[in-house]
């Protein structure tokens, strides 16, 4: 699988269908998942970023890398805490990748040892890449893999992680997470909604790579599942940069955040849902990322942001994104999450 990834840091369990699929604009590629085809059979065109928005995203980087910073550091203590030297690290492919190879170097610089890292596709609805786990399977053992990825939103991928890994005797379906604002998993760097500077951008972030992709034309019985190498933009990548900063600021003796109790994210959700009378939970995306992921990738309806962070540098490229796609922006109290994306139905569309 093609990307800018370096080698040495994370294998890719990928098969590489660059060129194989012709991505499709944002608002074609909702009508197509509210019609019923399922988004992992479809790649969208990747936005790029207007130079404000760019100029958002250094910014952010600038103020809130040191939290993301301190959220790795925390994760991959408590990593190493639970599994030992033998640790494998797996990471869900795309936005977990860069998060992984972070841990990974974290590990190596205060551990002094090196982990496995290898990244993988999980899809909602459809499952993990099989195939890819045991490939994994095949090399070391069940105990020693750990799955990671970037944030919790309502918890549709743990939950599908959950529901497949039972069948692997012997492998943990506990989630690493760097934020875990739906209180789904102690396993986590902070369960505060942190705004992780990766989240702001999309392949330009994460290795050039495209959403994951499984159609059964493309994806045949015993294939990876599929993912893009977005090779034209190679100019506008920005992975390393990302990854360079945040390891400049580990800091190696930090203390645990405290232990935090809140309500399932979920409820938060239904909530939402009854609020807003929308019936199809997948259309309520809360949290920095799912927000951001909104704006980028679907056609937006709505976003709710908490009075609380009206304000907040932390949400300013979800503002500009706002603005950019005029999308109406509503301040109301949310609990676990600082922002909500709400989905446009297709009857509106």
């Amino acid at each position: 699988m093609n990307s800018s990834f370096f080698k040495d840091d994370v294998i890719l369990l990928l098969k590489d269908i660059s060129g194989l699929i012709e991505p499709l604009p944002t608002a074609e590629r909702e009508k197509r998942i509210q019609s019923g085809i399922h988004y992992s059979e479809m790649l969208p065109l990747e936005y790029r970023p207007s130079e404000e928005y760019i100029r958002i995203y250094e910014t952010s980087l600038d103020i809130f890398g040191q939290i993301t910073a301190d959220a790795v550091v925390r994760v991959a203590d408590k990593i190493v805490t639970k599994k030992g030297k033998d640790v494998v690290i797996v990471s869900l492919a795309r936005a977990g990748t860069p998060l992984g190879i972070l841990i990974r170097r974290y590990i190596r610089k205060k551990y002094k040892f090196e982990c496995p890292h290898y990244s993988i596709s999980i899809i909602r609805d459809r499952g993990i890449d099989r195939n890819a786990i045991e490939f994994i399977l095949k090399r070391h053992k069940a105990e020693s893999i750990q799955f990671v990825d970037g944030w919790t939103g309502k918890g549709a991928i743990y939950k599908e992680l959950r529901n497949e890994i039972s069948s692997f005797e012997g492998v943990s379906d506990e989630l690493a997470v760097l934020a875990d604002p739906a209180f789904l998993t102690d396993l986590c760097g902070t369960h505060e909604d942190i705004m992780i500077p990766s989240s702001c951008l999309n392949c330009t972030v994460s290795g050039l790579l495209s959403r994951t992709f499984l159609r059964n034309d493309i994806i045949k019985e015993n294939d990876f599942h599929g993912a893009a190498f977005y090779r034209n933009l190679i100019s506008e990548d920005r992975t390393y940069e990302f990854i360079d900063y945040i390891e400049k600021n580990f800091q190696y003796n930090l203390n645990p955040e405290p232990k935090g109790h809140g309500e399932s994210g979920i409820e938060e959700v239904k909530r939402i849902s009854e609020i807003y009378g929308i019936g199809n939970l997948n259309y309520i995306k809360p949290g920095i990322g799912e927000t951001t992921r909104v704006l980028l990738r679907r056609v937006p309806w709505k976003v709710l942001i908490d009075r609380s962070f009206k304000n907040s540098r932390e949400l300013d490229h979800i503002a500009q994104l706002a603005r950019e796609k005029n999308v109406d922006v509503e301040y109301t109290y949310l609990n676990n999450y600082k922002c909500c994306g709400l989905i446009k139905q297709l009857s509106d569309i």
